[in-house]
């Protein structure tokens, strides 16, 4: 079984006997089932899991409920026996958004005492904009992704207390030896091929075979192409277009969406495509980043353009589509090959993971910064710069926006050496060092 922070998280949770019910959010195929019917089934004597989505491509046995006791007579149908009560019984209900009128029974479900409730969705943001009453006081969304680079070094033999240790000298910009870089270095970069979606961190583990690997992730990028074809016949084209620009784009020197390349239209805008944005990243396929032109704390209170960057939500799944079974190009950090947007990719994947919101830095003037996330620490902002290359110590982007009038107190730049070094206010961090910018406290977790 692969080791999931999250676990603990819906542990104690469930333990508390919070007087909300838990959403776990997030894309499809990287583990949420698995790990609430893990916790689950270990805290609870009954365990009744709900697929709302085979509900509702099967027999509908869901469809159409409009009562609590509408409710509670399917669960039966379906439970049986399997149903105690609020003290020892859990009801899962997987896949919850398919249905939207069961997010609004969830308060009144709450409210009832009968059983204990959790729940889990891929398209939450999607389906509570559907839903005609929020249930407001009852429920708690929590965030999921996929296995980050810690949880990936726990797959691979790492245990907590040596990530641990190994996180406090990166938090205190030490740098490391030579043979645990090369170790590090050489995980990372598997990492980027493998990525985190938990099929396939399994199937690497069992048989480290780089072409059952590409074709789990070729399954589950195809998934993805089906979920948005189910949207509707209005958007889902379009979602799938964008979807797949994506790795072009990326490779783009400015890797922003260009809208009028979408559908070959010059006169389109932003504004023709919220529906479509809003499915990539309310579903958790795609992350974004937005511009920012004033990067002042906090950062939400300065977007104001209409540009993004999107990046696809598995660098496993960017390098299948980049570099398909030629692992050697990552593997061996190839010169002749731009491994920029690759780094990039997993950079936005880390910080997502870690809590962080994404920005980036837009100026026609003074250039292009990767990403600006919020440092709560010294309530200033912390720019990022992420090089492949050895003219790491070159980012005149960089230079400029430090050089202006925004309070920015460090910066930083990740990098593929071995070196942790601070030169003229910029720390200068082995790329895998990510691993350690931890926004836990401010984690995204929404109480309706």
């Amino acid at each position: 079984m692969l080791k999931r922070k999250i676990q603990s998280y819906i542990e104690n949770y469930l333990k508390n006997q919070s007087n909300r019910i838990l959403l776990i959010d997030g894309a499809r195929q990287i583990g949420k089932s698995f790990i609430i019917k893990e916790v689950g089934t270990q805290c609870f004597k009954h365990f009744v899991e709900i697929n709302l989505y085979d509900d509702i491509n099967g027999s509908k046995v869901f469809d159409n409920i409009r009562s609590v006791d509408d409710f509670y007579f399917k669960l039966s149908t379906v439970a049986g026996d399997n149903l105690g009560n609020y003290a020892d019984t859990l009801v899962f209900l997987d896949e919850i958004q398919v249905y939207p009128q069961l997010l609004t029974l969830l308060k009144f479900l709450n409210a009832e005492h009968r059983f204990r409730y959790i729940a889990s969705g891929s398209q939450l943001g999607i389906a509570l904009k559907m839903t005609t009453s929020v249930p407001i006081g009852s429920v708690e969304i929590k965030r999921m992704f996929q296995l980050d680079f810690e949880e990936f070094l726990w797959s691979c033999g790492f245990n907590e207390e040596s990530t641990a240790m190994l996180k406090k000298k990166m938090t205190g910009r030490e740098q490391l030896d030579e043979s645990m870089h090369n170790r590090l270095m050489d995980l990372f970069r598997k990492y980027l091929l493998v990525g985190g979606l938990p099929s396939v961190v399994n199937e690497y583990v069992a048989t480290k075979n780089i072409v059952a690997i590409r074709k789990i992730q070729d399954d589950i990028k195809m998934l993805y192409g089906i979920d948005a074809s189910q949207y509707d016949t209005q958007h889902k084209l379009k979602i799938n277009t964008i979807y797949n620009l994506i790795p072009s784009n990326m490779e783009n020197k400015k890797k922003r969406v260009v809208y009028r390349d979408i559908e070959q239209k010059k006169d389109k805008r932003s504004r023709d495509y919220i529906e479509e944005f809003d499915y990539l990243l309310e579903s958790g396929i795609a992350l974004g980043v937005k511009a920012i032109a004033s990067p002042t704390f906090p950062l939400v209170a300065s977007v104001s353009k209409n540009l993004i960057k999107l990046y696809m939500n598995d660098v496993g799944l960017l390098t299948n589509v980049l570099f398909k079974n030629s692992f050697e190009a990552v593997l061996n950090d190839i010169p002749s090959l731009n491994l920029g947007s690759v780094y990039e990719s997993v950079v936005a994947q880390e910080l997502c993971a870690h809590g962080y919101h994404l920005f980036y830095y837009d100026n026609k003037e003074k250039g292009e910064v990767d990403y600006i996330i919020d440092d709560y620490g010294t309530l200033s902002v912390l720019p990022i710069e992420v090089k492949s290359g050895k003219d790491y110590q070159r980012h005149s982007a960089l230079n400029n926006l430090l050089s202006a009038s925004y309070n920015i107190k460090r910066a930083c730049v990740l990098y593929n050496g071995s070196k942790a070094d601070v030169k003229n206010g910029v720390d200068y961090l082995p790329i895998y060092y990510v691993m350690s910018f931890d926004n836990d406290s401010m984690q995204e977790k929404i109480l309706l």
